[in-house]
Protein backbone atom coordinates (compact mmCIF):
# COMPACT_ATOMS: atom_id res chain seq x y z
CA UNK A 1 0.00 0.00 0.00
CA UNK A 2 1.50 3.29 -1.12
CA UNK A 3 1.19 6.11 1.39
CA UNK A 4 0.04 9.42 -0.01
CA UNK A 5 0.85 12.72 1.70
CA UNK A 6 -2.59 14.24 1.19
CA UNK A 7 -4.36 11.21 2.64
CA UNK A 8 -2.00 11.17 5.62
CA UNK A 9 -2.52 14.90 6.20
CA UNK A 10 -6.31 14.58 6.32
CA UNK A 11 -6.14 11.46 8.49
CA UNK A 12 -3.80 13.17 10.96
CA UNK A 13 -6.02 16.27 11.15
CA UNK A 14 -9.05 14.06 11.75
CA UNK A 15 -7.15 12.00 14.34
CA UNK A 16 -6.10 15.08 16.32
CA UNK A 17 -9.59 16.59 16.30
CA UNK A 18 -11.31 13.31 17.18
CA UNK A 19 -8.73 12.55 19.88
CA UNK A 20 -9.29 15.99 21.45
CA UNK A 21 -13.06 15.45 21.44
CA UNK A 22 -12.69 12.01 23.02
CA UNK A 23 -10.32 13.36 25.71
CA UNK A 24 -12.75 16.18 26.49
CA UNK A 25 -15.67 13.78 26.60
CA UNK A 26 -14.00 11.08 28.69
CA UNK A 27 -11.95 13.22 31.07
CA UNK A 28 -14.23 16.23 31.32
CA UNK A 29 -17.82 15.11 30.92
CA UNK A 30 -18.19 11.38 31.55
CA UNK A 31 -15.17 10.70 33.69
CA UNK A 32 -12.86 7.79 33.04
CA UNK A 33 -13.48 6.18 36.41
CA UNK A 34 -17.24 6.30 35.77
CA UNK A 35 -16.72 4.36 32.53
CA UNK A 36 -14.52 1.81 34.32
CA UNK A 37 -17.17 1.38 37.01
CA UNK A 38 -19.89 0.99 34.37
CA UNK A 39 -18.07 -1.56 32.19
CA UNK A 40 -16.18 -3.22 35.02
CA UNK A 41 -12.83 -3.49 33.27
CA UNK A 42 -10.04 -0.98 32.83
CA UNK A 43 -8.60 -2.87 29.85
CA UNK A 44 -12.00 -3.02 28.11
CA UNK A 45 -12.50 0.74 28.44
CA UNK A 46 -8.97 1.43 27.19
CA UNK A 47 -9.40 -0.82 24.15
CA UNK A 48 -12.83 0.64 23.39
CA UNK A 49 -11.47 4.19 23.48
CA UNK A 50 -8.48 3.27 21.33
CA UNK A 51 -10.76 1.67 18.75
CA UNK A 52 -13.10 4.67 18.80
CA UNK A 53 -10.16 6.87 17.80
CA UNK A 54 -8.22 4.51 15.52
CA UNK A 55 -10.99 3.00 13.38
CA UNK A 56 -12.53 6.29 12.19
CA UNK A 57 -9.03 7.61 11.45
CA UNK A 58 -8.29 4.58 9.28
CA UNK A 59 -11.64 5.01 7.53
CA UNK A 60 -10.82 8.65 6.75
CA UNK A 61 -7.42 7.59 5.39
CA UNK A 62 -9.00 4.92 3.22
CA UNK A 63 -11.79 7.05 1.74
CA UNK A 64 -10.00 10.36 1.16
CA UNK A 65 -9.21 10.84 -2.49
CA UNK A 66 -5.58 11.37 -3.04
Amino acid sequence: MKLKKRKIKYAVIFFLCWFAIMVLLVDGILGFQTLVDYFGSYALVEMMLLLLVTLPTLAVYKYVRG
